[in-house]
């Protein structure tokens, strides 16, 4: 955008218009301040003392109807928009790349509607969505989606990157919850999709915006599916001798039964997370199971797993130290527990069928442990009767110092690890995004199935103001 003094002063007129004077700011604290989420680069970048990206309007909208006048005025005037939820993310999906508008949705927090009889809830997508999580206690329900950035997360951000929470064995990924929603195209407006989730009536257009990072339209309401809280949840932890050993067991053991949670480290990240968090002393590939629902169900359900974990040479280690994983979930992601700058890390999530998600965790290490002093670390999780994911961290303790050379070196790693996963039958990401980071990469993904996505957008989006060089659209 290239509009400047008296022009910018008439659209910021137009958009107090749409919203409210009070809702919308061009001040440099508040524009700056959108320039970083938790994307390593930007923040990086920031504590550099480098200028972080940032809008020319930070606008704040209160219903879907102030959304669908700003995207009106921003298609009049080519405006970039960017969407931005709790500012969480770790992909730069929400970064202000082309400046423009940055829309902060988080006014729009309401619960709708709470219908216990019917097992649904209808909220705003500002809502943050620990609080919608409790609303739903209050009743005796969960949504079962618990991401670890459950209390900072918005629950358009979950949906715009199809996010994931730690109960996805048993309950599914965001996907798997949602019924209906309400979406603001790009040209401004207002759509609804078709009042159940599955059909045969057509394409499916709830699919078309889940993960699509608000380059195809803003997602402002959204009706879930609930679940009672289960009658028990029962946690239990093995060793395994080795990941391989691991991974096959694991196979089995969804093959046979459905936990909510079951997570494997390989041996670096048992020693140098599972002890530092939870005291574990030993050796070997760690792996925690919970299982939950009726207490007769689950009783048969633990018979079962236990035997074959057995059966794989798994070391039994009792409740205790399954217990305190589930206790310090989010203790894992705090200060002195995470890694932080000055560090240099990411996190190299991947999903694969059963069949290759073992030869991506050596291919990805392999390449990933050329970088001198980078460390390896990884854990499956997210499991399926089909496959599952892959989470492999790489770190380094003494990145460049230089800001220019340090961004070339991130997306080196990126590039080497992802395209590991990609030769072995991965995808770029599961549940974190593609953002800015991975953008680069879509088109080597996708291959000629690109078009099918650029035809979307170009559709949706003939101006192409949403969200700029993310997604690769």
């Amino acid at each position: 955008m290239e509009f400047k003094g008296f022009m910018i002063n008439m659209v910021q007129s137009e958009l107090e218009d749409a919203v409210g004077v009070e809702n919308v700011s061009c001040t440099h604290a508040e524009q700056i301040t959108y320039g970083v989420d938790y994307f390593w680069l930007s923040r990086m970048w920031a504590d550099k003392g480098n200028t972080p990206p940032a809008p020319e309007f930070v606008v704040r909208p209160g219903s879907t109807e102030e959304v669908a006048k700003v995207m009106k005025i921003a298609n009049y005037y080519k405006i970039p928009v960017q969407p931005w939820g709790g500012g969480s993310g770790s992909q730069g999906g929400a970064l202000p790349m082309a400046g423009g508008i940055l829309l902060d949705n988080k006014r729009m927090n309401k619960m709708l509607d709470l219908n216990t009889n019917a097992g649904t809830v209808t909220c705003e997508t500002g809502i943050i969505f620990q609080t919608l999580e409790d609303y739903c206690q209050e009743k005796g329900y969960s949504m079962m989606h618990l991401p670890s950035c459950l209390t900072c997360c918005t629950v358009g951000g979950a949906l715009a990157h199809n996010g994931i929470g730690i109960l996805s064995t048993k309950y599914g990924k965001i996907d798997d919850m949602v019924l209906w929603m309400e979406v603001v195209l790009p040209t401004g407006e207002i759509i609804e999709t078709l009042p159940v989730p599955k059909h045969s009536s057509g394409p499916n257009l709830i699919p078309l915006f889940l993960g699509s990072e608000g380059t195809l339209g803003i997602i402002t309401k959204v009706k879930f599916r609930l679940i009672h809280e289960p009658e028990i949840r029962r946690h239990h932890a093995f060793l395994f001798p080795d990941i391989h050993t691991g991974y096959e067991a694991c196979h089995k053991i969804v093959q046979a039964v459905k936990p909510s949670i079951i997570r494997l480290f390989d041996e670096a990240e048992t020693v140098s997370i599972i002890k530092k968090v939870i005291g574990f002393e030993k050796q070997g590939s760690f792996m925690n199971l919970t299982l939950e629902g009726y207490k007769g169900i689950v009783a048969a359900e633990e018979e079962i797993a236990l035997k074959l974990a057995q059966e794989y040479g798994a070391q039994y280690l009792g409740t205790e130290y399954g217990e305190k994983w589930y206790e310090n979930r989010i203790t894992f992601f705090y200060p002195g527990h995470i890694m932080n700058n000055p560090q240099m890390f990411g996190t190299l999530d991947t999903v694969a069928t059963h069949e290759n998600i073992e030869k991506i965790y050596w291919a990805m290490k392999a390449e990933v442990s050329k970088f001198p002093n980078v460390r390896f670390i990884s854990h499956s999780s997210h499991w399926y009767d089909w496959g599952c994911m892959n989470y492999s961290r790489f770190i380094l303790d003494n990145p460049p110092e230089d800001p220019e050379e340090a961004l070339r070196l991130h997306n080196q790693i990126w590039n080497a690890g992802v395209r590991a996963a990609l030769a072995n039958g991965g995808v770029l990401n599961d549940h974190h995004g593609v953002g800015l980071k991975l953008s680069r990469l879509m088109k080597e993904q996708y291959g000629p199935a690109m078009k099918v996505l650029e035809i979307m957008k170009k559709g949706l989006d003939p101006n192409g103001i949403m969200n700029p060089y993310k997604m690769g659209l």
